[in-house]
């Protein structure tokens, strides 16, 4: 097949384009800059923003769009391609739903009202809703052949946002270690090559509609992600301690100082099924599996991105104030 990849470059389309090439499948990439990847792939250089005219008039099975993140930038870039775009494959995201009614959800909860078209900014009010709108542009704009993808967190080699790499990091150094709020929280992670290897096939069974793409297969709490980390990864003696929500908080913590703890949120947020995913051929590897690899990638380096959360430094000044407030029996 003949498929055309948007944002193939970067962390989750460069592992769907690398899962394309693996299966055989003829690749073209749209990207702004000269790269050394994929030689084996047609590089097209535009940018989705601006001129697309070097797209007129090319046919492709399928066009895979990993970084639209504006209504406009889907109306664009198949206003440039028209039927030539074959099935589409749009990378959305988990943030598409509002507050579950029920934990174990699927894809027809319900949705967050979609972004005016003059929404112009990306932060975490925005975020979600201009997913949404998307997925609105391109039901509309490809009916059937709109494929909808949801992942929610995505991990694995080259992740330029290094969330789930901080924790693999973190523990494979061993010491005391600090587990953020309640170890009950739910949280789904996915790795990239999983996802990868299911748009590939998505694409090949003319698959459409949405497909939230989480695991595992049960709803898995922040402890137990962490503990399988810890199993793969984590020198003996390791050992994390838990500390309250309210008091991190307190001290001035959120998600962006410890990465993937929500400080507050819905509590059935991250209890997404994969089951509609699964019965189409989706295959997830552990939270173990991918915690070694991502540990394997980083040892072998280089690696994307710069080291988010905690420093060692703030890690022990916190857990050294939360002893002090809490001393062991």
């Amino acid at each position: 097949m003949k498929v055309l990849v948007v944002g193939g470059t970067r962390f989750v389309g460069r592992h769907i384009v690398r899962a394309l090439i693996d299966r055989g499948h003829e690749v073209t990439l749209l990207h702004r800059g000269a790269t050394e990847l994929f030689p084996s792939a047609e590089h097209v250089l535009g940018d989705r923003d601006g001129d697309l005219a070097e797209l007129a008039g090319r046919e492709f099975d399928a066009t895979v769009d990993a970084c639209a993140y504006f209504p406009r930038q889907v109306r664009h870039l198949l206003g440039a391609l028209g039927d030539g775009a074959g099935r589409y494959a749009l990378i959305s995201s988990q943030s598409v739903y509002d507050e579950p009614e029920a934990p174990w959800y699927d894809e027809s909860s319900r949705l967050l009202p979609a972004a005016a078209d003059d929404v112009a900014v990306i932060d975490d009010q925005t975020y979600g809703p201009l997913k949404v709108a998307c997925e609105e542009a391109a039901a509309d704009l490809c009916g059937d052949r709109a494929l909808l993808i949801r992942p929610t967190y995505v991990v694995g080699p080259w992740d330029y946002t290094q969330r789930f790499t901080y924790w693999v990091r973190r523990l494979s150094e061993g010491g005391e270690v600090l587990g953020p709020g309640d170890a009950s929280d739910p949280v789904q992670v996915i790795d990239a090559r999983d996802l990868a290897a299911f748009v590939a096939l998505a694409i090949e069974k003319g698959l459409s509609g949405p497909y939230s793409l989480v695991g595992p297969d049960a709803v898995q709490t922040f402890q137990q992600m962490l503990d399988d980390v810890a199993v793969a990864v984590a020198p003996s003696g390791t050992r994390i301690t838990w500390v309250d929500r309210a008091w991190l908080q307190a001290q001035g913590e959120d998600d962006a100082s410890v990465p993937l703890w929500r400080g507050q949120e819905h509590p059935w947020v991250s209890t997404s099924s994969p089951a509609r995913a699964l019965a189409d051929g989706l295959r997830l590897r552990s939270v173990r599996q991918s915690a070694a690899e991502i540990l394997a990638h980083l040892q072998a380096g280089p690696t994307s991105g710069e080291d988010p959360g905690l420093t060692r430094v703030r890690e022990a000044e916190l857990l050294a104030a939360w002893h002090a407030e809490h001393p062991s029996p």
